[in-house]
């Protein structure tokens, strides 16, 4: 199923029966990860009166009630309302959902108790500069990110310098296998952000950050295209499921 898309006067090709899915599936228990100090997720059926949403009780469909917290429990893609007094919405912000990308990884640098992820780091690793969106790959990489107990890890993070290069550098969509683009327990700062975001001088509303991902080890670092559709919510932000695509000759 070869596709042939054109960016900047140069066409590449795609093969749309392969993708590399880089999302983490959301359910209802202890092996979900978890952030931001909430318990896990519920996925339970809806009990009124003498019906309980369930074929194996006997009912027709399973009907089921989800909780969750899109940044917190999944990977989630979220605008620049996440840090705005104002409301904005990712479906208000993302209009268009495929985008040419450049998969890094990097070994956070360690600074007395954190691990950060600096801008020279970030500066070396990024050789397509025409890239419209960046994926993250922390190292070292292992399956047990997928189920990840967060809270209070104060687990890696970009300094502010390295997420001022990707917003100078024309990067609008930010992608991240952590639960956070900054540091966990900051005083509020949110340097990262703001500074992607441009926020508050010259926002740009139309960039997005992308989190808790998971890039399995046999995908490798280069170019590809990104499919980022987030699901349809009136939120700040929204569980969603990158693809990315590898990039055949044309």
């Amino acid at each position: 199923m070869l596709a042939t898309i054109s960016r900047s006067g140069q066409s590449y090709q795609i093969d749309f029966s392969k993708p590399l899915d880089i999302s983490i599936s959301l359910r209802g228990d202890e092996k979900n990860p978890m952030a931001w100090y909430l318990k896990h997720p519920e996925i339970t059926p809806v009990r009124e009166a003498n019906f309980v949403g369930r074929v194996k009780q006997g009912a027709s469909v399973n009907f089921n009630n989800i909780w969750f917290n899109p940044h917190a429990h999944a990977t989630h893609t979220e605008c620049v309302g996440h840090i705005t007094p104002e409301m904005q919405t990712i479906q208000q912000s993302l209009k268009t959902f495929f985008f040419k990308a450049q998969l890094i990884s990097v070994e956070p640098e360690k600074r007395k108790q954190d691990l950060v992820i600096t801008r020279a780091q970030i500066s070396k690793k990024l050789k397509n500069l025409d890239a419209e969106a960046v994926i993250i790959r922390t190292l070292p990489n292992y399956i047990g990110k997928i189920s990840m107990h967060y809270s209070h890890s104060n687990w890696p993070y970009l300094e502010k310098e390295a997420a001022e290069f990707l917003r100078d550098s024309g990067i609008k969509h930010l992608l991240i296998d952590q639960p956070s683009v900054d540091k966990e327990k900051d005083e509020g700062k949110l340097l990262a952000h703001k500074a992607f975001w441009n926020y508050p001088k010259a926002t740009r509303f139309d960039a997005t950050i992308t989190e808790l991902i998971y890039v399995p080890n046999k995908i490798e670092d280069g170019d590809y295209f990104l499919n980022l559709q987030p699901a349809s919510f009136e939120n700040d932000a929204a569980p969603s499921k990158p693809v990315l695509y590898k990039i055949q000759q044309a």
